[in-house]
């Protein structure tokens, strides 16, 4: 073999192959030394690089990890609306696992975020699969623009934590194919990860590492995915059934290669089928030869900073600004209550947790700057019972203040990989102060640290401000600094609907689950999509957030492209004296449907930034699946003729104009049978050919008449017609063979 030629799986024993199946420790691939093919370091994301210092031993660490940058995780930098940038934080990734010599860095997450108490809501990116495969593909490109592998993970369905790793999801195909697969589907068509990995829990009874529909038919057949599949650590219980489903990789290993052997030789994994996953492995490290091949690379600590400030900046989203409080003054007397604006939590718990290159608190980023302001903590970062000297001391000096920002939010201990949070409410020791604070001084703006939403509204009436900061990573305190004080306006929206109540959550009578499944009852009314169709009260809508500008959005129109297809055009103008972003949000509404279907869909988006006073045209191209459902009768998607409305907002509530197109659908149509009703007999254009001759029959006298009254139409609409002898006799089972003989002529 020369020295430029890269192995085969053809140059490989049995042994060999079977080895590249699994890992060679919690870290590492398999490698084949002896044939060219090294065992490459794979290790966590999904928001930054967490390499384990004890990575070289194997070990699973999740606190003593090499600097890395923290960029913030996903639930506030999908609240960015900015693929863009999300791009730039891949590139930066990848960079950093150039110089640690990581392979493959594991994730974006990109399960929805079915319920806002699932304990991973942090790194997922949104209840709403257009928008998190929209966003996310840019960490996946990004990376993989550099020459590093991503991880698309963790698929699928994998919305809970609770018994995650014995759960059935038990979901509708129509469900799985419109919430819980289409961001997987985007992100493989688009970007082709170079690996995904499986997720812990059952799907409807299956393993999702053992599921050769999901692995293989789904995912390689229909997407036409080229890498590999990894299982999640400890998810492939049976190596022999999850290779012959497709799963590549094992991890971590349990050493069980002679098990892979001895089923090859018996013939219960077809050597073809071993060979295709063992290649696949050969081909995951032969992409990454060349990354991995760079010696003494140093990635710019403070240009990925900056990355992760600016990313910061933009995953904020301001929830409500009463008499302007924001920006705060450049001369305002400022009193700081909260221990997150001192010791910020800036990132999730769990797989995830990554140690930053750097950490600047607000505190220290108003220091660095010289801004004067008491700080009083008051409270503990934990689920203990409140101090009251702690608060005494906050209440005190939030006295005379022009402004007094508390910092507030969930602990580490409330949210986590590993647990489901058991209410939507902070610490009840928070609001309290937050009470107390706010009857001294009326001046108050509440900065919210958290991984997925908490109710608001049960305090609101305490603040004139409120902030949602999500988990900002290491640069969150700069980025707090330029937002409250104005050097920048903030420019992020929802990713999430914020409910008034848990109870008032759709799935939420199905969580999380019971006897070893949980049902998802709720089918395709995930968030938004459940709130807007039903008129549910929410406390803040999906694609909501305010800015210190103001915009317009006017000029909406429509214009049919094809049968299914169409363009939808808008101005939108920034109306105030403040440079800043807006986000231009496309929803499609459906007319009438044979199915029930959501009120409307977000299908395109556009972060625009706009100078005072300016305006700009946005565009966008709405394909075939813009406007489709998947339909279960015909296991595939279908786009009905008819009208639909494409509106134009700035959330999924704050909608500024809407036009209509009328498509002409996609054709599709099942053959009728005996057990077609009469109604799908009349839609159909050769079954409607049929009932038109079986009346001029019936006027002439050749065939029994059809009753033609409101109450016989409303039977026969909704009965085969091959029980049309249920209401006439012998007559009816004359009208049916007819029927069937007619349109079994037509269609010849």
């Amino acid at each position: 073999m020369s020295e430029n030629t890269y192995p085969s799986v053809n140059d490989l024993t049995l042994e060999e192959k079977a080895s590249l199946t699994s890992g060679g420790d919690a870290w590492h691939l398999q490698g084949v030394e002896a044939k060219g093919i090294p065992g490459y370091m794979i290790t966590d994301g999904p928001h930054g690089l967490r390499k384990s210092n004890s990575a070289t031993t194997g070990e699973v660490d999740l606190n003593n990890s090499v600097p890395a940058t923290c960029f913030p995780p996903a639930a506030g930098l999908s609240s960015s609306w900015n693929p863009e940038l999300i791009h730039q934080v891949g590139e930066a990734m990848a960079e950093e696992c150039i110089q640690e010599k990581v392979a493959v860095i594991l994730g974006p997450g990109v399960n929805i975020k079915r319920n806002p108490l699932g304990g991973r809501c942090f790194e997922y990116w949104s209840e709403d699969p257009y928008l998190a495969g929209h966003e996310a593909v840019g960490i996946v490109a990004g990376v993989q623009s550099n020459g590093v592998g991503t991880s698309l993970k963790h698929f699928a369905a994998n919305s809970q934590e609770t018994d995650r790793l014995r759960i059935s999801a038990n979901i509708s195909q129509r469900a799985l194919r419109e919430i819980y697969f289409p961001a997987f589907e985007h992100i493989v068509k688009e970007a082709q990860p170079w690996t995904i990995m499986c997720a812990y829990n059952c799907i409807n009874g299956v393993h999702a590492a053992q599921d050769r529909w999901l692995l293989t038919d789904v995912l390689r057949d229909e997407w036409g995915f080229q890498g590999i599949v990894m299982s999640d650590w400890g998810a492939d219980h049976d190596r022999v059934a999850s290779l012959n489903a497709g799963l590549n990789l094992e991890m971590p290993p349990s050493y069980t290669d002679d098990q892979i052997v001895y089923a090859a030789r018996d013939g219960r994994i077809q050597p073809a089928q071993l060979d295709r996953m063992a290649q696949g492995m050969i081909d995951l490290v032969n992409k990454t030869r060349a990354a991995m091949s760079v010696e003494n690379y140093r990635f710019d600590i403070e240009a990925h900073d900056e990355v992760a400030h600016q990313a910061a900046v933009e995953s904020m989203v301001l929830l409500k600004n009463d008499d302007a409080i924001l920006p705060v003054a450049g001369d305002a007397k400022v009193t700081v209550i909260g221990e997150f604006a001192r010791t910020p939590r800036y990132q999730g718990g769990g797989s995830s947790h990554i140690t930053p290159t750097k950490m600047t608190s607000f505190l220290d980023a108003l220091t660095e700057r010289g801004v004067d302001a008491k700080f009083a903590p008051g409270f503990t970062l934990d689920l203990e019972p409140a101090d009251p000297a702690l608060e005494a001391e906050a209440v005190e000096a939030a006295k005379g203040a022009d402004v007094v920002l508390m910092f507030l939010g969930l602990p580490e201990a409330a949210e986590s990989e590993g647990f489901d949070r058991e209410t939507l409410d902070m610490p009840a020791k928070q609001i309290a102060l937050l009470e107390a604070v706010a009857a001294e001084n009326k001046n108050v703006v509440v900065v919210l640290s958290n991984g997925s939403v908490v109710t608001v509204a049960p305090w609101a009436k305490n603040a004139k401000g409120i902030l949602e900061s999500w988990l900002l990573g290491q640069s969150g305190g700069p980025a707090l600094a330029d937002v409250l004080f104005g050097k920048v306006s903030p420019s992020g929206k929802l990713a999430q609907t914020i409910p008034f109540d848990i109870n008032d959550d759709p799935s939420t009578i199905n969580w999380p689950g019971e006897e070893g499944h949980v049902d998802y009852g709720e089918g395709v009314f995930v968030g938004y999509r459940y709130y807007d169709t039903y008129n549910k009260a929410v406390d803040y809508p999906f694609g909501f957030g305010l800015s210190y500008a103001t915009f317009e959005v006017s000029d909406v129109k429509a214009v049919k492209t094809g049968a299914c297809t169409a363009t939808v055009s808008a101005v939108v103008k920034n109306t105030s004296n403040v440079d800043a972003a807006e986000t231009v949000q496309v929803y499609v509404a459906p007319g009438k449907a044979d199915v029930a279907r959501p009120k409307h869909e977000l299908k395109g988006f556009k972060k625009v930034f706009l100078k005072a006073g300016e305006s700009a045209e946005v565009s966008f191209d709405l394909d075939d699946r813009a406007f489709s459902y998947w339909s279960e009768k015909f296991n595939d998607w279908h786009v009905e003729s008819g009208e639909y409305a494409i509106e134009v907002g700035t959330s999924s509530r704050d909608i500024a104009g809407s036009a209509v197109v009328e498509l002409d659908g996609d054709g599709k149509a099942q053959p009728l049978t005996e057990w077609s009703n009469f109604m799908e007999w009349r839609k159909d254009p050769l079954g409607s050919k049929v009932l038109e001759k079986l009346r001029a029959e019936g006027e002439a006298g050749r065939m029994p008449i059809v009753p033609d009254n409101d109450m016989t139409r409303l039977f026969l609409d909704s009965m085969p017609i091959n029980s049309m002898s249920v209401l006439m006799g012998a007559d009816g089972k004359q009208i049916f063979e007819y029927m069937l003989a007619e349109y079994a002529e037509l269609t010849k």
